[in-house]
């Protein structure tokens, strides 16, 4: 259907013939002093960058012309990025496979990921303020794909569940030490701390993370067990009984993988436990997110960061010098968690406005929805790698099973308020029925039938 004209609508009309015929989408192209073509969708083109950007629907051009303010979209930030998938799907021009990887390959060896170039990205992306972080993450400020065992959790809920769930793989005991790569805000070795009695380090390269982690550590009365340090992982001196590693390899760089497991072998303890996770490629060549999404995350969200296919994350984990003992796929977790990261987003759009330049929110909300979807349809997974050190023997205390917990057949238990957690407990089910029969006393005021 054709709006009313004006002169500028009659120079451009034509050109929004050729693309409606070229894309066939539920769009409404609208210029800047006319009305546009409307065939569903509304799309403000700004200027002939704009115009520019959706003759080549790539992720990247749309999303690079969004975040600069060349085009305009309504609707909520899933409906946008739907939208945006569909142009790029029917525009894309990708080339072979071979020619994408080539590509990737040389942009990766030009990525040197010295200290300074790391410190750098890791300061971009993670120290845009605690405040707006504070927004839209969950109350303890946790960063990373949440674990969400029954699907109804809320976010903190699942958030809790995720550390725990690393905790119990890594079978961490009271005493032992734990060393937290990309500590961020210190949730983990909080954690770790209060309920597993662990002594704890804590790195990151982030200035914002470390002065609310240390503050975190003193507010809670743990500055005598846990050590929160503004340090690269190059520079951490070892043993630990434990390493754990969540969102951070992922600014590793690819051609540094084996020299970060290599380092992290040797900071494990000959009998210690390291977890892994992180995003990885659902490329088996270690190629960028679909479309030009990867494109867009370097661009403008993640510099320098580098995704592998979790096929390269084996080879490169037993080149440094460990033997995998277990994998386990959390893509649905993170799509989830994302979900509820860019509808908070979404939420607090006007407090966020105030916090931020209008160009770092618009990369945001961008950011957030797109990794959902990237997430929801595969372009993307993660992974949670448990690993032990290679030259470990066969007859040492390794469990048989999946059963992660300190004792085989033991179960974990949370005990604390009805809205919270507050410790951890490991028994068996006959532990628990032997407890209540001893301690079972029963008054006159019990009527309850079956008490007496």
């Amino acid at each position: 259907m054709r709006l009313s004209t004006t002169p500028l609508d009659a120079a451009l009309s034509p050109w929004a013939e050729r693309l409606r015929q070229r894309l066939n989408l539920p769009l409404l192209v609208r210029w800047s002093g006319g009305s546009g073509l409307r065939l569903g969708d509304v799309v403000d083109v700004r200027d002939a960058a704009g115009a520019a950007a959706l003759l080549s629907p790539s992720l990247d051009h749309l999303g690079r012309a969004y975040v600069e303010g060349h085009i305009d979209v309504s609707g909520t930030a899933h409906d946008i990025m739907d939208m945006a998938h569909r142009l790029a799907v029917a525009g894309s021009a990708e080339g072979p496979p071979g020619w994408v990887q080539r590509i990737a390959h040389r942009v990766a060896d030009a990525v040197s990921h010295t200290r300074a170039e790391d410190r750098a990205a890791i300061q971009y992306h993670y120290d845009v303020s605690n405040a707006f972080y504070a927004e839209w993450l969950d109350p303890a400020m946790v960063y990373s794909c949440a674990y969400f065992e029954r699907g109804d959790e809320t976010l903190a809920a699942a958030q809790q569940q995720k550390i725990d769930h690393i905790l119990t793989k890594l079978r961490l005991q009271p005493g032992q030490t734990l060393l937290d790569i990309g500590c961020g805000w210190g949730a983990l070795v909080l954690r770790a701390a209060e309920a597993f009695g662990a002594r704890c380090v804590g790195i990151t390269l982030s200035q914002n993370q470390f002065e609310l982690a240390t503050e975190r550590v003193r507010a809670a009365g743990l500055g005598d067990r846990i050590d929160i340090r503004l340090q690269d992982y190059r520079d951490v001196r070892g043993p630990f009984d434990r390493i754990s590693s969540v969102g951070m390899f992922e600014h590793v760089g690819l051609k540094n993988l084996a020299s970060y497991f290599r380092i992290v072998r040797n900071l494990l303890a000959p009998d210690g436990w390291a977890l892994n996770h992180g995003i990885t490629s659902s490329d088996a060549h270690n190629g960028e997110t679909r479309y030009g999404g990867g494109q867009f995350i370097g661009r403008y969200v993640f510099p320098q960061g580098e995704l592998p296919h979790i096929g390269t994350v084996m080879t490169a984990l037993q080149e440094g010098g460990l033997e995998p003992f277990d994998a386990e796929s959390l893509r649905r977790h993170y799509a989830r968690t994302l979900q509820c990261w860019s509808e908070a987003f979404e939420a607090k759009t006007e407090r966020l406005k105030a916090l931020v330049p209008e160009k770092t929110w618009r990369i945001w909300r961008m950011y957030l929805a797109g990794c959902a979807y990237s997430f929801e349809h595969a372009w993307t997974s993660i992974h949670q790698i448990l690993a032990v050190r290679a030259d470990r023997p066969a007859t040492d205390r390794l469990p048989l099973t999946r059963d992660f917990t300190p004792e085989s057949g033991k179960i974990a238990i949370y005990y604390g308020a009805a809205d919270s957690y507050v410790g951890l407990a490991f028994t068996t089910i006959d532990e628990v029925v032997d407890y209540i029969k001893e301690h079972s006393v029963v008054t006159t005021s019990d009527t309850e039938e079956g008490r007496r």
